[in-house]
């Protein structure tokens, strides 16, 4: 079931694609989390990320609940949007060599899944609302108000510290590898270029 397919027919219909396009996604994260906890050298970051791992799994018990009060077996349907932002979090931590500024990628990366999050939990949280489930909605209020706590957090560490430290960093003077690549890089940007 696509976001614009027939399958949508109802709000219903809409409102259990959104809660199974966030288990999905809580699921991505949960399984991505531990890579981001590996690769963050600051102690307080690195903290931070094992809380939110945390939190993650006690939101995907939440979700399990209202599953099981909306009477529906919990399941994820896939999530290209939070597929495109690990998937992006991930190429430019490859990227980065310098551990500070790896550090500030990182908190980046992790706002931008939490204000994917903290969209799909408030639209739910409204929705729930509308359709009379204020059941559920109480499910979606505690894990919003969470991913807007883990927002603010790491907004708090990047403004404090990591933001400030990764700046002050100056460029290693690249290796030779790295010359080289930059060098057959030019070399295939400017064939058949005629200079002037």
């Amino acid at each position: 079931m696509g976001w614009f397919s027939q399958d949508i027919a109802t709000m219903d219909d809409l409102f259990q694609h959104t809660l199974e396009d966030i288990y999905y996604a809580e699921h991505q994260i949960e399984k991505a989390l531990p890579e981001m906890i590996r690769k963050a050298s600051d102690p307080e970051l690195k903290k931070g990320f094992q809380t939110h791992l945390k939190q993650t799994k006690g939101h995907i018990k939440r979700l399990d609940q209202a599953f099981k009060k909306l009477k529906l077996k919990p399941r994820g349907t896939k999530c290209p949007a939070i597929e495109g932002i690990i998937e992006e979090a991930n190429e430019i931590a490859g990227e980065v060599s310098d551990k500070v500024v790896l550090n500030a990628a990182l908190i980046g990366a992790a706002q931008a899944v939490e204000h994917y999050e903290i969209t799909r939990y408030g639209t739910l949280l409204a929705w729930s609302k509308a359709l009379g489930r204020k059941d559920v909605g109480r499910l979606f209020q505690a894990n919003l108000k969470e991913e807007k706590a883990t927002d603010k957090k790491l907004n708090g560490i990047a403004k404090r510290k990591i933001n400030k430290k990764a700046v002050a960093r100056k460029p290693k003077q690249a290796n030779k590898l790295q010359q080289q690549r930059m060098q057959d890089v030019m070399a295939q940007a400017t064939t058949g270029v005629p200079t002037l």
